[in-house]
């Protein structure tokens, strides 16, 4: 029999689209200059028939069910949000970020919590084992045994691990893994996506909860292939700049729960401490009212947030008016000022418009326009909001306030902080009065400036 060559393949760098020619812009992502030649390897016998040795069996849905393990909490209730509400065994979670935003530490503190209750292993291929012991003892975590494991090639990880038989890994980092069948560089596309797809058959063949670490590039994607997000399970994001003591974990892919949920920590000396009411970092009270500022309501993946917007409108000297979204979608601002011109009468096509969300979030749900609108015109008005007012709902091209999803968890968690009024569309007003809040609805921007 003949024996099986290496095929040359030219892959994406963005995408992981592989062609069998060389591209100038790749006709996947359309990114240019990102085609590069690589080898596609075969796979190994042990990758075909799953690292047990035995082939795959079919099963029914009763018996898969009763022989499934079932989530379990990984000690940091935040985490345990965002994964869906535990730890799966079998899944795969991929978890990235910028350099020094926290993804070993919190990941380390979440195998420390663990080794009490059961068997981890940490494999490093970035840090020595003296160097990861005294980040934990720096952070004085609980030795509970954890086991540690610094190792690059995927074989003999795969072999330690049936030798060990841990039930949660964690790789650190994903970028450092090497395949002996793929004869390029570790960091490579062709790398990442072997290590990946084996440490992923591996996971699903012997139940062990396998989380990987993946650093990102300038732009802010996940370095690699794209197609490394799909063959995972799980893809979160720790988000927070250095300036900034607050970190934001957020799950944009999740196979076992709802995408979009939020984990937030606070990074200290002592690592990563939960922050159990996230809506009160994100909003700041003055000690008077301020002109251009409103309180609005979000819903994060699970639980709704106070979060503060700001605007500031000011007379523009250029030939054509600065519209600057910090944290909002750019076309969704310039849509609402359209709709306040045309709906409200106040004009900004002379005025140069910036917007920001407080606290680095991203809002990408409708909920916050009408506080997005009021807030441009208080700052075009220079007159304040009460401070205890509370804003949320939808604004259609027509000048309409359309109702928003979980109204009423919204205006609960209003009046748990404190306001005392919010002014939401009429179809979100609570049929049953909420204690120590004044709840105003209305069905047009119209009505909505006039009682601001």
């Amino acid at each position: 029999m003949a024996k099986e060559k290496n095929k040359i393949i030219f892959i994406c760098s963005d995408c992981g689209a592989d062609y069998s020619h060389w591209l100038g812009q790749c006709s996947a992502c359309g990114a240019w200059d990102t085609v590069k030649e690589g080898k596609l390897a075969p796979a190994p016998k042990e990758r075909r028939h799953g690292y047990s040795g035995e082939r795959s069996e079919v099963k029914t849905m009763a018996q898969v069910a009763s022989t499934t393990a079932p989530r379990f909490s990984s000690g940091l209730a935040e985490f345990d949000r965002v994964l869906g509400g535990g730890v799966v065994p079998g899944s795969v979670v991929l978890v990235g970020g910028d350099p020094g935003v926290g993804k070993s530490t919190l990941l380390l503190q979440v195998c420390c919590e663990l080794a009490g209750r059961t068997k981890v292993l940490y494999i490093t291929g970035e840090e020595s084992l003296q160097q990861i012991t005294m980040r934990a003892r720096r952070l004085e975590l609980p030795d509970h045994g954890l086991l540690l494991l610094a190792e690059t090639r995927i074989e003999e990880i795969c072999e330690i691990a049936l030798r060990e038989k841990p039930q949660v890994i964690v790789i650190d980092s994903i970028q450092t893994m090497q395949a002996e069948q793929v004869n390029s560089a570790p960091g490579s596309v062709t790398q990442v996506r072997e290590s990946a797809a084996q440490l992923t058959t591996f996971a699903k063949h012997h139940d062990i909860a396998i989380f990987l670490i993946g650093h990102v590039t300038k732009s802010g994607d996940l370095a690699g292939p794209r197609v490394l997000e799909h063959i995972i399970d799980v893809v979160c994001y720790i988000e927070g700049g250095s300036d900034n003591r607050y970190r934001v974990m957020r799950a944009v892919k999740n196979r076992y729960g709802a995408v979009n949920e939020l984990g937030v920590f606070a990074m200290t000396d002592r690592g990563m401490k939960e922050v159990k009411n996230p809506s009160a970092i994100f909003l700041t009270r003055y000690e008077e009212p301020m002109p251009g500022s409103a309180v609005m309501v979000i819903w994060e993946g699970s639980r709704p947030l106070l979060v503060e917007i700001q605007a500031l409108a000011d007379d523009s000297y250029g030939e054509t008016p600065r519209r600057v979204t910090l944290g909002l979608d750019y076309n969704r601002l310039a849509m609402l000022l359209a709709v306040l011109h045309r709906h409200g009468r106040v004009a900004t096509y002379n005025k140069d418009v910036f917007v920001n969300v407080v606290g680095g979030i991203r809002v990408s749900e409708t909920s916050a326009d009408l506080a997005l609108a009021l807030a441009v015109v208080s700052s075009l008005k220079n007159k304040p909001l009460p401070m205890d007012l509370v804003i949320f709902g939808e604004v259609g091209l027509a000048g309409e306030i359309r109702p928003v999803p979980g109204g009423q968890e919204r205006l609960r968690e209003a009046a748990k902080h404190g306001f005392k009024r919010a002014l939401v569309p009429k179809a979100n007003a609570p049929k049953q009065p909420i204690k120590g809040l004044e709840v105003i609805g209305v069905s047009k921007l119209a009505e909505a400036l006039e009682i601001i």
